[in-house]
Formats: structure tokens, sequence, C-alpha cells
């Protein structure tokens, strides 16, 4: 191992979601719901491009905003070389997508905040403890 595991604390949490939000905003991908821990991010996506694309974007800008906080060097790795990512075809999959990144990533971080966002307004009809269903993707 090059570096220490990095350890993402509730404001550096914080500064990853914001870019995860900048990132889908300037794509103009819908983030239907993001979770940010202290050593790995989760999120649901809509996106037109391969995950692959989606993943290595979320790292770029994520990097950016940490090194604006001018705690690590810029050299300092953050993110493993890969990830895990998947397509979701279905509804009822990006609604269990959902529900784990937002429900089910176990006990708080100790902050607020909580790195944790579920993203209001369309496409998203999805709300914590909601079955509303989301509009149609089956093809």
């Amino acid at each position: 191992m090059i570096q220490l595991p990095y350890y993402l604390d509730p404001n550096a949490r914080s500064a990853v979601l914001a870019a995860l939000r900048e990132v889908c905003s300037h794509r103009g991908w819908p983030l239907l719901a993001a979770h940010v821990r202290t050593t790995h991010v989760h999120a649901v996506v809509e996106a037109d491009v391969p995950p692959e694309k989606v993943m290595n974007d979320f790292k770029s800008y994520a990097t950016r905003c940490l090194n604006r906080l001018g705690r690590d060097s810029p050299d300092r790795r953050r993110w493993a070389r890969h990830g895990s990512t998947r397509c979701l075809w279905k509804d009822q999959d990006v609604r269990q997508a959902i529900k784990y990144v937002v429900e089910e990533q176990g006990e708080p971080t100790g902050d607020p905040y909580h790195g944790r966002a579920l993203m209001p307004g369309p496409p998203l009809a999805y709300a914590r403890g909601s079955a509303t269903p989301l509009p149609s993707r089956d093809r």
C-alpha cells in the first residue's frame, strides 16, 4: 500500500456530496440518491453514458472539491482504482437501489448531516417510507 486509507470526516463528506450534485447538474444527470460514508460513496444516477464514466467524473469532481479544502496534498490518493458499477434497467431495481443507498447503510456516522441525500422532485418519486413508483424505465 502506497498511502494509508483515506477517511472522509463530516466536512469532507459534505464536500463530496456537493461535488456529486455539481457534476450531475453540469452533465444533466438526475442524481436520484447519494450516500457518502467515511470510506466510500454510494449513488444512484440516471445517465446516458457508461457507469464507469459517471464514476470517473464523480471521482474527479470530488477530488477537486477535497483539494479546495486544503487539508491534503494534491497528490493524495483518495479513491480505489476502480469501483463497483451496475446498470439498473427496471423500476423495481432502481427503487431497491435507492432504498439501499438511503436506508440500509448502517448506523449514522455521527454528524447530523450524515453525508446522505435523497434528491427531491422529478424524476425521483421515491421518498423514505414511500412506495410511490418511479417514472417507467422499462424498455
